[in-house]
């Protein structure tokens, strides 16, 4: 988990009570995820297994890798791979990523920091374990997300947003109870630093032990919670929530989660207002018809998404 130092919480910025008259919403359904490989053969919990298009959007899919410590030589990353029509959402909680694109963005990615690539037109990216890391093992715990983009901004120029912990936006509960690092979006009036094409919200939550928070949570927006760590319940149902859960929010003005008397619960936040166009993805792409599937396709072996740099980063394999 990200370190919380004293520096940081000097000026934390309070989340206010809920509302009287503000509705918590109901829990419209609860997932687990089920483990896979990804990459060079990593493992990875497919967090949003068995939940509607419709009910995710703008998400579209999300990886928690991790939480594993590797002996040596077993850290394992990804290769050079293309992505077209959507922006990937890459958070290091713990360990180390190192990143390169080649529309030259890149850099290493630890200990709490966000690496959001917008793919756009096209885009060859790879995210691979710095040498240390391959040769000693240890801690590594992350998530990536893919967040979609409309039609309109499918075909953009690629960018990259580097957010270092110390810009993610530090909150509290009014109770103190709760952190809420907010790395994307609103809550309550505050804003995340990272920069999106459609409004959403991204954050990490840790609820101390014992503790309940109720967050005020854009009614326009979706809201899904992803388990991390830790044990808890989430909504008025006090549905149990653990390491690799989903819940799915139906509508409302806030949501509530509890933790468990004796353990933390670590949970990520996502919600937006949903885009409502049609998707069409198949493997490194995200497009809106099948067409424009094969277009990618095309550019991508015509070499038209770009080329891996000269001397470009590679995968460490002993």
């Amino acid at each position: 988990m990200p370190a919380v130092t004293a520096d940081t919480l000097t000026l934390p910025r309070t989340i206010d009570p809920v509302a009287i008259g503000q509705r918590i919403r109901p829990l419209k359904q609860v997932t687990d995820a089920p483990s896979g490989h990804e990459g060079e053969g990593f493992p990875v919990r497919r967090a949003f297994w068995g939940v509607s298009d419709a009910d995710l959007d703008p998400f579209i899919h999300m990886d928690q890798m991790g939480e594993v410590n590797y002996a040596p030589y077993e850290p394992r990353g990804t290769d050079w791979h293309p992505h077209r029509g959507f922006e990937t959402v890459t958070y290091i909680i713990d360990g180390t990523f190192l990143h390169q694109d080649s529309h030259g963005g890149g850099g290493a990615i630890a200990d709490g920091a966000t690496q959001w690539m917008t793919a756009g037109r096209g885009i060859l990216h790879i995210e691979t374990p710095p040498e240390s890391l391959v040769i000693t093992g240890g801690l590594f715990h992350g998530l990536q997300l893919w967040v979609n983009l409309p039609a309109k901004d499918k075909m953009i120029e690629p960018r990259y947003q580097n957010l270092e912990p110390e810009l993610v936006t530090l909150l509290t509960s009014h109770d103190a109870g709760s952190i809420v690092r907010l790395i994307a979006g609103e809550i309550d009036g505050h804003r995340g630093p990272g920069g999106t094409h459609t409004p959403i919200t991204v954050a990490h939550v840790t609820i101390s032990a014992g503790h309940r928070m109720t967050l005020p949570w854009n009614p326009a927006y979706n809201a899904l919670a992803y388990a991390l760590s830790g044990s808890g319940t989430a909504g008025s149902e006090m549905v149990p929530m653990h390491t690799g859960r989903l819940a799915v929010f139906g509508a409302g003005d806030a949501i509530t989660f509890t933790a468990s008397e004796h353990e933390h619960l670590d949970l990520y936040l996502l919600g937006g207002q949903p885009i409502g166009e049609p998707v069409a993805k198949y493997g490194p792409f995200v497009m809106n018809s099948r067409a424009e599937l094969q277009q990618a396709f095309e550019d991508f072996q015509a070499g038209r998404l770009g080329t891996v740099p000269a001397g470009g980063l590679r995968p460490y394999r002993g």
